[in-house]
């Protein structure tokens, strides 16, 4: 059972290490994080993308006592982490294709296996790639159970190739191939998506989690429970992109916090197919709170404000909420800190 962490410093949510004893303190607390995402990287300012992923695979690495190889689709993270001939990660990297990544990360935990070698494998992808290109090979890694820990940076659009629409894109908002136009522009209003952690949670592998860059305690717990399981394990985080959001970089962290608090992301866990615990908020915030501080939204508080539209993204927010139990004190353990 994991400590819940009362602690927190002034004005932030950010948990005070050094209140905290070194068996609590965060992986990026200590001398033992390994920045295996170093310095040197290309990725924007305010990019959630490159904070999740720093501190997931040095979580990974920990568990792994330094024995992992990262498989990583093409994407914003393996574009801004790898300019030819530049690289930013500290340990054995393969670039896949977009598609292929968690095929190409079952046949490195193969490799190894028949090499006799206790290496682990992390296989990561933003959600074009996973929730889009690479659907059919991350469900046959989950059919199979194959020891892959895959990673979901999900910033709801493919950011890298301009900012279109993927299957993660929030209904209503605008990309460069959802443009809002005419005198209800309601964008792709209607387009539902689909949720990546519930099809895993449908295949009953071992372990299924999402995490935000909101609470980055949390996500390293998550990484860490998912590294001591073996089999197909996967994490879904939510990584603001200001950039594709029309976002200001210094608002990351409260937007990932507003998309928690408001009910548009739930935040849980499950292990074989049966949800094991979630993040509770204290109260629901409304999803204006949320859609006012993105320009991607924008057209949805012009004159005349598209109220039907708003409520409609309401909704989607009120249902996860009664159907994840969110404003429910969870008798289970999350495995990472209060918020």
């Amino acid at each position: 059972m994991e400590t819940t962490i009362k602690f927190y410093q002034t004005d932030t949510f950010t948990v005070g290490n050094r209140l905290l004893s070194e068996q609590e303190r965060s992986v990026q607390a200590g001398m033992q994080r390994t920045n295996a995402l170093n310095s040197g990287h290309r990725a924007c300012q305010g990019c959630g993308e490159a904070l999740g992923a720093r501190f997931a695979v040095d979580a990974a690495m920990r568990a792994a006592g330094n024995d992992l190889i990262a498989c990583n689709a093409t994407g914003c993270l393996e574009v801004f982490s790898t300019p030819y001939p530049e690289s930013s990660w500290q340990l054995p990297w393969i670039h896949s294709l977009f598609g292929n990544t968690a095929a190409v990360a079952t046949g490195v935990a193969a490799a190894q296996r028949v090499k006799g070698k206790t290496t682990r494998v992390l296989a990561q992808g933003g959600d074009g790639g996973t929730t889009d290109i690479g659907f059919g090979c991350l469900s046959g890694m989950f059919e199979r159970n194959d020891d892959v820990l895959y990673i979901c940076y999900d910033n709801e659009a493919y950011m890298n190739t301009g900012v279109q629409r993927s299957s993660a894109t929030p209904p209503a908002a605008r990309t460069a191939t959802t443009v809002p136009v005419g005198q209800h522009p309601n964008g792709n209003v209607f387009g539902k998506g689909k949720s990546v952690p519930l099809i895993a949670m449908a295949h009953e592998i071992p372990y299924v989690a999402t995490a935000s860059v909101a609470d980055l305690r949390d996500l390293e717990a998550k990484v860490t429970k998912a590294m001591s399981i073996h089999g197909a394990r996967y994490i879904h985080i939510h990584v603001p992109c200001p950039l594709g959001w029309g976002a200001d970089p210094a608002h990351t962290i409260k937007l990932a916090r507003l998309a928690i608090e408001s009910g548009l992301f739930p935040v849980f866990e499950a292990e074989h197919g049966e949800m094991t615990g979630h993040r509770a908020i204290r109260e629901q915030v409304p999803v204006e709170d949320y859609l006012k501080l993105q320009k991607r939204f924008a057209h949805l508080f012009r004159n005349p404000k598209q109220v039907a539209v708003i409520a409609q993204l309401q909704a989607i927010a009120d249902r996860n909420i009664r159907r994840f139990k969110l404003l429910e004190k969870s008798s289970l353990n999350t495995g990472g800190a209060a918020v």
